[in-house]
């Protein structure tokens, strides 16, 4: 994601070379890969032998790639960079900006190894991000002769199989979500030795593709095989990948298995081998439904945690990271895109539910790296000022807030709606974005002697090309990055840091589950 927001005309300034600073085996081969390249080896590996099947990275690929190769197969996660937060951040040095990613990928595709065999191989391109290069229309120039859109399990290999045969293949394919049994276990590491413990959501976010299909758990064998192959390799950081965190071995309506999450988290860090464990997405509300949940896993989610900050009451200041979409402060744009994410609570009950959630995960030493979707359709400024309201109400929290742009991804019910746009964010929607950042840099900066060049360089960006890009909207949220006093900003913008400006929304004592949504006491047994 962070390729994505860089500009690749730049990159030789800004010390990416660790984007293709790879570590191989003796014989080319990848050291580890994204998970969806393993599980896909792994499949094929129940067909060919393994002397026939190469995982690599682009600059190998002329070690591999010859006159016996039929089907090359490509990993696609962000192909061209107009996912979620990250298509909005290489905008900033100008309006034809093409991200490094982007980059790479097209380096990649048009590889001489390719082109060099193309009249007896096929390519096939998957993965999370596929659907971009249709978006573009970019297939044909590419000579992308498959696109797989979706969960290939259940596609994969007949389609290897058919081109190895020399059979043509169908320029698309749509998956739908595989059968539990039909997810294999992984036999080799993968990048930041990626575990997956649950697939889908089901909470039907209109936005996320994920949402709207049904959450499964990995059986917990499966998950300690997988971890153990990652061990075998040279792993020692375990990151547990999922949608929803608490959705794990999930009883009936979003019901939180804290008994299977505790056993699973414990046998995990029980595998020798294993010093850091780390985790991908939850949602908040299980945290305020049932705050024990959050007690039972920090020795684990934080004892293990790579993370280490200054705030944490830790004996080794370690703390939890974890994504968790807040997305919106808005009730309106809330029960309208998104109502399942409070559930059991009712819409309206969102800000307090965020409040309460982050009071409860930052006791416990969990900082939240949390998303807020600008732009979402039919935004109004009132829902923006709804949206600041939130924010500032968080001022004191301890996390990360990542602010995105609304983008109508493939195979979601607003994939019709048109996206936002960075040149077209009004007066209020770039005070949001800004102050996000600036809570971040007050939150985690750590050479604040370097402040004052960072906070003198925001000026000089705005008047040589931030107001010839995006005008003079974003320039007192700008000003407040830069650490201007707010007594010069309050009568600018809609926030108020200077002490005179009282939260909207206050932590309450507990939330209140409706009577609708609430569980049956269970009887007491003698």
């Amino acid at each position: 994601m962070l390729l994505a927001t860089l500009p690749a005309q730049y990159a030789r300034f800004l010390g990416t070379d660790w984007s293709t600073d790879v570590e191989v085996w003796p014989d080319g081969r990848a050291k580890f890969v994204p998970n969806g390249l393993r599980v896909i080896e792994s499949l094929l590996l129940q067909r060919f032998p393994p002397e026939d099947v190469a995982v690599c990275y682009p600059d190998q690929l002329d070690q591999f790639v010859g006159e016996d190769t039929r089907v090359i197969g490509i990993h696609a996660h962000n192909p061209l960079g107009i996912t979620f937060a990250t298509d909005v951040y290489a905008g900033f040095y100008g309006r034809e900006c093409e991200p490094i990613n982007a980059a790479e990928f097209r380096r990649l595709v048009q590889h001489p190894a390719m082109e060099n065999h193309r009249e007896h191989l096929r390519v096939i391109v998957g993965g999370p991000g596929a659907w971009q290069i249709e978006h573009k229309q970019l297939q044909q120039e590419w000579r992308i002769d498959c696109l797989v859109i979706g969960e290939a399990e259940e596609t994969a290999l007949d389609l290897f199989e058919r081109a190895v045969r020399g059979e043509p293949l169908p320029p698309r394919v749509e998956c739908s979500s595989p059968r539990l049994e039909s997810i294999p276990v992984t036999r080799h590491r993968s990048t930041f030795g990626v575990v997956e413990i649950t697939r889908g959501c089901g909470r039907g976010c209109q936005f996320c593709s994920v949402a709207l299909r049904g959450g499964k758990s990995i059986p917990l064998p499966q998950i300690l095989a997988n971890v153990r192959h990652q061990v075998a390799e040279g792993a020692d950081h375990i990151t547990l990948t999922t949608e929803d965190l608490f959705l794990y071995q999930q009883g009936k309506k979003f019901q939180t298995n804290r008994r299977a999450l505790k056993e699973m988290f414990e046998a995990v860090a029980a595998v020798p081998g294993i010093r850091y464990i780390s985790l991908t997405h939850g949602t908040i509300a299980p945290a305020v439904v049932e705050p024990e949940v959050i007690e039972d896993l920090s020795p684990v989610a934080v004892g293990y945690s790579v993370h280490r900050h200054a705030a944490s009451t830790h004996p080794e200041n370690r703390y939890a990271m974890m994504f968790v979409g807040l997305e919106t402060g808005s009730v309106r744009l809330f029960k309208q895109f998104m109502k399942g994410k409070a559930y059991p609570f009712r819409p309206e009950q969102w800000p307090e539910v965020v409040l309460k959630g982050m009071q409860v995960m930052n006791r416990h030493n969990w900082f939240p790296m949390c998303t807020f979707i600008i732009g979402l359709p039919g935004e109004t400024r009132e829902d923006t000022r709804d949206s600041l309201d939130l924010l500032f109400a968080l001022k004191d929290a301890k996390w990360c807030v990542i602010p995105t742009l609304f983008v109508p991804l493939e195979d979601t019910r607003l994939e019709k709606k048109e996206g936002a746009r960075i040149a077209r964010l009004t007066d209020l929607q770039w005070e949001f974005f800004f102050t996000c950042w600036r809570y971040n840099m007050d939150f985690f900066r750590r050479q604040r002697s370097v402040q004052w060049k960072f906070n003198m360089g925001i000026p000089l960006y705005y008047y040589t090309l931030g107001r010839r890009l995006f005008g003079s909207a974003m320039k007192y949220p700008l000003f407040r990055l830069a650490h201007f006093p707010e007594w010069c900003l309050r009568r600018k913008l809609y926030l108020d840091f200077s002490g005179r400006m009282h939260p909207r929304y206050q932590v309450s004592g507990e939330v209140e589950i409706p009577a609708e949504h609430r569980r049956p006491e269970l009887p007491v047994l003698t």
